[in-house]
């Protein structure tokens, strides 16, 4: 018996496949980006009543009423508009199943869509499971610009949508309003849409701001913004996500959501209700909380002496692996098998960089420091073995 054709055109997620490996060796894991501390007590407190109250059956299949009010209330906020429940927004099982039902949606076989590269690894697996045909635009290092001309050219060789992940992962990118005007005029010219993740929304590192591609002038028809609650109030495994765009689309990818998943687990949906209902202080503490992490980290790879980027949003950053790759005992190596070396030897899980490049890149990994201070405080030690040249004279290539 033969499997469809479309599995054999990608790779299991190396993000998850990381996070296994480093559980086999006990290693950090500083791979696949969630926290190691507790969501917001409020939280906590909240879904404990609810374990025993309930809601424990199927809720709307498209979201909870008051689950989908609120996020319309928080969105009218950052878009500038009206928002209504009803019709304009749809709750999913995480970011990923918003962004797959989003694509569903709107693609047919045959469709081309536009991504940037670097890229988070679900959405070019999300164009071909859609029966798109993704087409690729650099985001150049080590300001991770664009060239305006080659997304024109995406859209006159009929792309019907472009992603934009902002803040953007892996890089930590935060695009300008200059940048998401200039896309957006394209968008309007050509008649396509903008499918935005914007999960880093808070995470968003000063001067740098963030702004909704939808909130700006005639963009809101042509925008599906793509949103999960999962890192705002560090509830990654509740797995509950969210669209919002215009009336035609999310009706449409109600069907979809509907065959696909049903619907959102009800009791986590129920007590998500208490978090969008936080003051704009919690939200301040938030980005100071990240912010301090941030600089806390890159401080401790500068002292190490390890090469990085400077992420304007997320809570990941890009080590260039270069100087030990040219080291004979490495020569040869991907970035995948250090990064597994790594896991092996030093106890430090990290993503290869080139999982998220259509480009050929092999000298980039991945970490993010969403941790405690004393996780950062280990995982700097660990990492600081790759400068210890006697060390490395023992471990290296090993």
């Amino acid at each position: 018996m033969r499997l469809s054709k479309r599995v054999g055109t990608f790779t299991d997620s190396v993000i998850r496949r990381m996070t296994r490996i480093s559980n086999e060796y006990n290693a950090i894991n500083l791979s696949q980006g969630f926290p190691d501390f507790d969501p917001p007590k409020e939280l906590m407190n909240v879904l404990a009543d609810i374990a025993h109250n309930g809601p424990h059956q199927y809720s709307i299949t498209f979201g909870a009423q008051n689950l989908r009010e609120a996020l319309a209330k928080k969105h009218e906020k950052n878009i500038h508009r009206p928002i209504d429940a009803e019709k304009e927004v749809l709750v999913t099982c995480g970011s990923t199943e918003a962004m797959m039902c989003t694509m569903m949606t709107i693609c047919d076989p045959g469709d081309k869509v536009m991504v940037f590269s670097p890229f988070y690894e679900n959405y070019g697996t999300d164009a071909i499971l859609s029966g798109a045909d993704p087409i690729y635009i650099p985001l150049v290092p080590p300001s991770y610009d664009f060239d305006i001309n080659l997304i024109e050219d995406g859209f006159k060789q009929g792309a019907k949508a472009i992603i934009v992940c902002n803040p953007s992962n892996p890089c930590g990118k935060v695009f300008t309003y200059e940048e998401l005007e200039a896309i957006g005029k394209l968008a309007v010219k050509y008649d396509a849409f903008v499918v935005t993740d914007e999960v880093y929304e808070y995470l968003v590192y000063d001067p740098h701001k963030h702004i909704c591609m939808a909130s700006l002038p005639g963009m809101y028809e042509h925008t599906i913004t793509c949103n999960s609650l999962s890192k705002s109030y560090s509830i990654t495994g509740w797995r509950l996500g969210y669209l919002i765009g215009p009336e035609k689309v999310v009706e449409a990818a109600k069907k979809v959501h509907d065959f696909l998943t049903v619907g959102a687990p009800s009791p986590l949906q129920e007590a998500a209700v208490t978090a969008l209902n936080f003051p704009d202080s919690y939200y301040e503490d938030l980005k100071a909380l990240y912010t301090e992490k941030r600089k806390y980290f890159l401080d401790g790879l500068d002292k190490i002496g390890l090469v990085h980027n400077v992420p304007q949003g997320t809570y990941f950053v890009m080590i260039d692996i270069t100087e030990f790759l040219d080291m004979p005992a490495f020569s040869g190596w991907s970035d995948l098998e250090f990064c597994e070396w790594m896991v092996r030897n030093i106890g430090l899980a990290a993503v290869p960089g080139s999982s998220f490049f259509k480009e050929e890149v092999n000298h980039l990994i991945r970490l993010h420091f969403a941790r405690s201070k004393e996780t950062l405080d280990e995982a700097l030690s660990r990492i600081s073995k790759l400068k210890d040249k006697a060390w490395m004279a023992e471990h290296a290539g090993k």
